[in-house]
């Protein structure tokens, strides 16, 4: 029996050896096989580790992040310990979730972003309280940033044949991704093209709607490609430089621009960036159309319509390299084109110290009131024309009472801007004129949207759920301290 039982375990002994080796045989073997290459989306080359441009085709991986991620689907809430989450994509860096957070060290504000330490973060969501702007949430699950983009391919083709989205209005607004995404759409434009001509001699190859870095560089493409083609732009030049929402302006590398060559815009201000613009355009003959407000473009006998100002154009292919803001309203009032006049704010350390007026009675100017208030040495006055702010959220409601009884925010209510000046504005406060010394104005009083305009078009919108490990959450940072 002793000797059955020593020849049983003897069995088991050299069964489960066995096994242990194959085992570590295969993983082994897992770990000596090399990875498989990664593929250009574009052109299906390989592409080595580390390499962030396709050695075949020229094209910065980067540019696919947002197309190639997943799309958000409906599923089980995730289970374990919650941790407070920074929405990069609406995060303005203002820090009011680091002084509301009771844990020293769980959020911190790093560059123009605040990150959270998990190991840190006890998931109290007093920050998520404090956001000002509504970017910060808890979760159990892995940290993704959520976006809502049209649905695009790898040449930004929209699923309307013909019509391609890029920069700022396709989800991504940095400089860098825009410059190189108009370019790679109309370089699929003159791809498919193949250089045959239209029959109608009228027919343009293609047509941009917008001057900004993508429509500047979808434009130079075609020109460079030999297509026919015209940019239109509904404001003036400058408006389309004038209208973003950072103080300062930065590339850490240049982008190269065709026809041109690299552009580097070294820690620069919106009107230094205009001069660059302006020089481009000059250089090249770059045709672009001013005050051509786009209002309808229309599929057509394998190409489109594109109604603007007073004249209707006909067009092979579009692409919209318009802003993902839309068309914010303006006050209409002499100043109102100074460089201190911003209609959205991305970077709220970059007012600290200064005089900030904030004009408007919804959300957006209520947030962004709450956001500079928490700046450093910032005098922060919210001019609104209506009697009470009755079309804001209870949360933001609280908040901006606060600030006012600390002393943060002063409220004008039954107040009108009626000039703006370099050194002040001048307002109406209950019929009376008076002056507010001032260094920057921040107009939230609303706008047109274009999530209408490409549902009006056909245009799928879709929500993409983007990855943020800690690397990519560097190259966020990175990105935010560059554009």
């Amino acid at each position: 029996m002793e000797m059955w039982i020593t020849s049983l375990a003897v069995v088991v002994v050299t069964a489960l050896s066995m096994i242990w080796h194959l085992k570590r045989g295969e993983h082994a073997e897992r770990r000596a096989a090399p990875r498989p290459p990664r593929r250009c989306p574009r052109c299906a080359a390989d592409v080595p580790e580390r390499v962030s441009t396709c050695p075949a085709c020229g094209v910065p991986l980067q540019a696919y992040e947002l197309v190639l991620a997943p799309v958000a689907v409906a599923g089980p809430e995730p289970t374990g310990a919650l941790h407070a989450m920074v929405r990069a994509d609406v995060c303005v860096g203002c820090g009011a979730c680091v002084s509301a957070c009771p844990v020293p060290g769980a959020i911190r504000l790093d560059g123009k972003l605040a990150v959270v330490d998990k190991g840190l973060c006890q998931g109290h969501g007093e920050c998520v309280k404090a956001c000002p702007v509504n970017g910060i949430l808890l979760t159990a699950g892995a940290a993704v940033q959520r976006v809502e983009a049209p649905d695009l391919d790898v040449h930004f083709q929209s699923n309307v044949p013909g019509l391609y989205i890029v920069g700022e209005l396709g989800g991504r607004g940095l400089i860098k991704n825009a410059v190189n995404e108009g370019r790679i759409a109309v370089e699929h434009v003159a791809a498919t093209l193949g250089g045959s001509p239209a029959d109608d001699p009228r027919m343009l190859d293609v047509i941009v709607v917008g001057s900004g870095p993508a429509g500047l560089s979808a434009g130079l493409e075609a020109l460079r490609s030999g297509l026919r083609y015209l940019v239109l732009e509904q404001g003036d030049l400058s408006d389309t430089i004038f209208r973003y929402p950072r103080h300062k302006l930065l590339l850490a590398e240049p982008v190269r621009m065709p026809m041109y060559g690299d552009l580097w815009v070294a820690d620069a201000s919106k009107e230094a960036l205009l001069a660059v613009w302006r020089a481009i355009i000059e250089r090249t003959a770059l045709e672009v159309r001013t005050g051509y407000r786009v209002a309808a473009i229309v599929p057509c006998d394998g190409g489109f319509e594109v109604e603007a100002g007073d004249e209707v154009f006909r067009t092979r292919r579009v692409v919209l390299a318009m802003g993902r803001r839309g068309n914010p309203r303006r006050l209409e009032v002499p100043g109102e084109a100074l460089p201190k006049v911003f209609y959205d704010i991305i970077e709220m350390e970059a007012f600290a110290g200064g005089r900030v007026l904030v004009v408007g009675g919804g959300d957006s100017a209520v947030e962004s009131a709450v956001g500079l208030a928490n700046q450093a040495a910032t005098t922060v006055t919210l001019s609104y024309r209506g009697d009470a702010f009755s079309r804001i959220k209870d949360r933001n409601r609280a908040k901006l009472e606060a600030e006012r009884v600390r002393g943060r925010i002063q409220v004008l209510l039954r107040s009108q801007v009626r000039e703006i000046r370099p050194e002040c504005v001048v307002l109406e406060v209950e019929g009376r004129p008076h002056q507010l010394p001032n260094d920057h104005v921040i107009v939230r009083i609303g706008g047109e949207p274009p999530s209408a305009f490409l549902q009006q078009l056909g245009v799928r919108i879709v929500t993409k759920e983007v990855a943020l490990t800690q690397a990519s959450s560097d190259e966020v940072r990175e990105e935010v301290a560059r554009a």
